[in-house]
């Protein structure tokens, strides 16, 4: 059969088709033969070109096996389902105030109300609310108190905080990040609503007038650039390692990178420089409310607050505060 230029023929077919069936192959070799080959012998030899003829000598000397039951098949990569993940870009040159972890309604008025005068006082360009200003206590997958449990009335203090920090800072940009308390509603909503959970009207802009207020939402753990600084509640680092004594030291071992960060309730700072002294500094900030929560009541919780000045070169500088009792604004 090696002499015969039909074998020509045959090896030409497949290569030009290489996704039909021996069947249909066998088809347009009877047409290119000009009905000196039927269609059965057609078939064959189309067969004994994939090694499927049964034949030993059939199979070495094979051209183009395919894999069995799968005539004509190619496999091609299938599509990714990766979504694009990226930076929140602030955009701002100036001063940035940092609240976090205000836990609304577990809220410390004393402190937050500092903070706030704090920032008034001296002056910020933007500000940004860097997770857990809102607990979600009664969706919590953690036991709950039943009498605590008053999801409406929750919803009603969260939008009128943020109702009260947009009417002491009513020109500036707000950016809303979400932290891990935030996350509960979506949390939530997958478990008991799942057929809605996907709908504009049952996110948290809509359900926290976030758009009314006119503050950012920014979702998905992304982190916020303030210059070149990038910004995280915390949470989206996991635990373990990243979950020491000093916050601030777990973030650089985890991300080995400089950040700034909320969510343990923390004022600490760590620094490290590379080979070269160019240096590493990992910030977090302390919270503003209850420094005695029933799941903590010995905790080492402090009150705290940061303001980043941005510069024109994207460089940047933190003041990372503390609130004393009485509510007494100091450097760290």
């Amino acid at each position: 059969m090696a002499g015969d230029p039909m074998t020509a023929v045959v090896k030409r077919l497949v290569a030009e088709n290489p996704n039909h069936s021996a069947r249909g192959l066998a088809r347009l070799l009877v047409a290119e033969s000009r009905g000196a080959l039927g269609l059965e012998a057609a078939r064959t030899r189309i067969r004994a070109q994939f090694g499927q003829s049964g034949r030993k000598k059939d199979k070495k000397y094979a051209t183009a096996p395919r894999p069995a039951r799968q005539p004509g098949h190619r496999f091609a990569m299938p599509p990714s389902k990766v979504e694009p993940w990226t930076t929140h870009d602030l955009g701002v040159v100036g001063r940035v105030g940092i609240l976090s972890d205000i836990h609304v309604p577990y809220h410390d008025p004393v402190a937050l109300e500092a903070a706030v005068d704090h920032l008034g006082e001296t002056g910020i360009d933007a500000l940004v609310l860097n997770g857990d200003i809102a607990d979600f206590y009664t969706i919590s997958r953690w036991i709950k108190d039943p009498r605590k449990r008053d999801l409406p009335g929750e919803l009603a203090q969260i939008r009128e905080m943020l109702g009260w920090i947009r009417q002491s800072f009513p020109k500036i940009p707000i950016v809303f990040k979400t932290g891990n308390h935030e996350e509960r509603w979506k949390h939530w909503l997958w478990q008991h609503a799942p057929e809605v959970s996907a709908e504009p009207e049952m996110g948290l802009n809509a359900w926290l007038h976030l758009e009314r207020h006119g503050m950012t939402l920014v979702e998905d753990k992304r982190p916020i650039m303030l210059g070149k600084l990038p910004v995280l509640h915390g949470h989206e680092k996991g635990k373990g390692i990243s979950s020491p004594v000093n916050q601030a030291r777990g973030a650089f071992l985890r991300l080995h990178h400089t950040v700034l960060e909320g969510h343990g309730h923390r004022t600490s700072a760590h620094c490290e420089p590379d080979m070269w002294g160019s240096e590493v500094f990992c910030w977090s900030t302390g919270c503003l409310c209850d420094l005695r929560p029933e799941y903590s009541r010995f905790s080492k919780y402090n009150h705290g607050f940061a303001v980043v000045t941005v510069h024109a070169d994207q460089q940047f500088d933190v003041e990372n505060l503390r609130i004393t009792a009485g509510g007494r604004v100091r450097s760290s």
